[in-house]
Parts: structure tokens; sequence; C-alpha cells
């Protein structure tokens, strides 16, 4: 009986186009540690692409630094980064134009970490916050500041920070049964979004013609006109929470492979997912407390980082560099398009991301 098992260990002898085909499709990894107790394992291929986008967004910032209405050579932006004094040039590069481009990649990786929380907590590439309503809300809690009390910078981005977590908690709250589903998650939050759609367009209504437009350009979503002491506070609150969702990283794998996994394991399921929503809430509102709603980069950025990866689940990494490489170039193509008029990038996202949203519910519907 040849051909048909291994008689040492009475496993079935598999092709050996089975074998070939196994030794194909392994992924090579390497371990990283981060100190001996933070470690974990990343494909080759996704270090690959890691390093491609990083490489996207220097190319793509040190363009933006060198184009505007005054052009500056590459060379001296380079000199001037690296603390060369250069008068006004050197004030234009530094202060004016560096602080939109390092909150464009850190706000862009922060929206597209928290799109890939709330996609793999929902299993559902519909999923994020932009979808279910906490952009919607942040911009509800800015409108309220500015229309009603008529607060300026600070009070406005407080106003957003606090609608995006209160909107965050009632849909959290209102699908709330027995533990969150994710499928109950996205159709709250679409209804949730709604009203507040609503909401705001009341408002901008009532209120006077000169602020309803501020307001208005405001919800576009835009990096126009920011400096460091208005990006510095968002950065200083978004940067401990990435990394605090990235430390989370082997909890959402394994809430990924579902629930009985996830509590055979002995993981907390409900606290887990209270956790990690409360912390991508928190980005996308202090995101937003400072830009604007920004459609659609935590929509696409996740899924674009998956499909170049490769992977089953979302890579949360790779979806930071993704949704960093988005919003840079989606700012780079709204400060260039219609030179010298800049417009908000929440335009360019909007229209490139409305393709993808087309493309995405086409292939959802067709699956």
């Amino acid at each position: 009986m040849t051909g048909t098992g291994d008689a040492a260990t009475g496993r079935a002898a598999r092709p050996a186009s089975v074998d070939r085909s196994a030794r194909l499709f392994a992924r090579p990894t390497v371990v990283v540690r981060l100190g001996g107790a933070v470690s974990g394992r990343v494909t080759v291929r996704s270090v690959a692409v890691c390093v491609g986008l990083t490489a996207v967004i220097v190319a793509v910032g040190v363009r933006t630094l060198m184009s505007g209405e005054v052009d500056i050579p590459a060379g001296d932006v380079l000199r001037y980064l690296v603390g060369e004094s250069g008068g006004l040039d050197r004030t234009i590069v530094v202060n004016w134009r560096l602080p939109r481009v390092v909150a464009a990649a850190i706000f862009g990786a922060a929206l597209a970490v928290s799109g890939a929380v709330f996609q793999t907590l929902t299993r559902n590439p519909l999923g994020s916050p932009d979808v279910i309503g906490l952009s919607t809300g942040a911009y509800t809690g800015a409108l309220i500041v500015l229309l009603v009390l008529g607060s300026g910078f600070g009070g406005v981005a407080l106003g957003a920070l606090v609608g995006g977590v209160a909107t965050g908690l009632v849909v959290y709250l209102l699908s709330y049964r027995s533990g969150s589903r994710g499928l109950r998650l996205i159709i709250v939050g679409i209804g949730v979004s709604a009203t507040l759609t609503a909401i705001n367009q009341w408002l901008i209504l009532r209120a006077d013609i000169d602020v309803a437009i501020s307001a208005a350009i405001w919800g576009a979503g835009t990096l126009n006109g920011l400096r460091w002491d208005q990006a510095g506070p968002a950065i200083a609150i978004v940067l401990p929470v990435l990394v605090a969702v990235l430390l989370l990283t082997p909890r959402l794998r394994i809430l990924d492979l579902g629930d009985d996994a996830a509590a055979a394991v002995g993981l907390t399921l409900e606290r887990t997912r209270l956790v990690l929503l409360v912390l991508a809430v928190a980005l996308t509102a202090a995101v937003t407390a400072v830009t604007g709603p920004i459609a659609f980069v935590a929509l696409a950025a996740p899924q674009l980082a998956r499909r170049l990866v490769g992977s089953a689940s979302i890579p949360l990494a790779t979806s930071a560099f993704m949704g960093a490489a988005l919003l840079v170039i989606g700012d780079l193509i709204a400060g260039r398009l219609f030179a010298p008029i800049q417009l908000p990038v929440g335009v360019v996202t909007v229209s490139l991301g409305g393709v993808y949203l087309v493309w995405l519910l086409f292939r959802e519907a067709r699956s």
C-alpha cells in the first residue's frame, strides 16, 4: 500500500505539489523586541512595505516644504531642517510649512490606526470612524462651541474632542446588547451620524453668514494655516495613544480570531474591546479637533495596507504608514492643484475616497 500514508506516523502523505505550494507561500518573518517584555513577529513583506511608504512620505514631505507661493530649493530646505539660518526662507520652511507636513503624517497615521481598530472589531471594511459617526460628532461639538459660545480655536478644539468622545460613547451604549457586535455597531453608528448631520446643517443655517462660512470650511477638513501652537497639543495626545494601540496589537489579533478563541485563551472580551474603542475614538477626536473631519483616510488606509502586505488580518503598523502617506499626498495635491488657491485636504480625500467607497460597496455586494 504505497502512496496512502506514512506508516510510522499514520498521517496521509501529501502530494509534492502541496509541499511546493506551502514553501512558495510561506511568509518569512522577523522577531521585533522592544525591551524584554514586548515582542512580536512581522513579515519581511510588511517591513518592505513600511520602508517603501516611509520613502514616499519623506519625498512628498520634502516636495511640500519646497513648493508654495515662494519656491525654495531642496538643498536649502534640508539645510534649514538641520538648523542652519536662512532668514525669511527658513521661517517659511520650519515655522509655516513643516508643522503642516508633520501634522499630516502623524494625523494620517492616527486616522488609519483608528480605522484599523474599528474594522477589526466590527470585522467589516465599512467599520471606520467617519462611517459610524465619530467625525460627525466631533464636528457637532465644534459647531456648538463656535456658533453658540463664539469661542476661539482652543474652545473649538476642545468642543470637537468632547463631541467625538461623547458620540463614541453613545454609539457603543446603543449597540451594546449582551456584548457589542460589529454589524450592530455600524448600523447604530450610521443612524447616529445621520441624526448629527441634520443637527449640523440646522446649526449652520441658523448661524451668522461669516461664522457659517468659517464653520463650513473647517468642516471640510483642512491643514491650511496650521502652526506648531495648534498642531503641538494634538500631536502630544496622538503619539502616546498611537503607541498604546500598537502595544495592544497582540490582543487585537486574538479578537480577530473570534470570541470563542479569545475567551479560550483567557482574554476579557468586553473590557479589551472597550479599551481599544476608547483609544480609537481618542485618536479620531484629537485629529478632528484640529483639522476638522477628514473623510475616508480611516476607511481606505487599513484595507490598502492589508492588500499590500497580503495579510488576512489588518496590520496596524502598516496601516499607520499608509494613512500617513495618503494624507501627506492628499495635502500636497490640495495645496498645488489650484495654486495659489489652497483647497481643504478633506476635499481631496473625499474625491478619491468616494471612488474607493463605490468600489468597496460593489465588491461587498458581489461577495
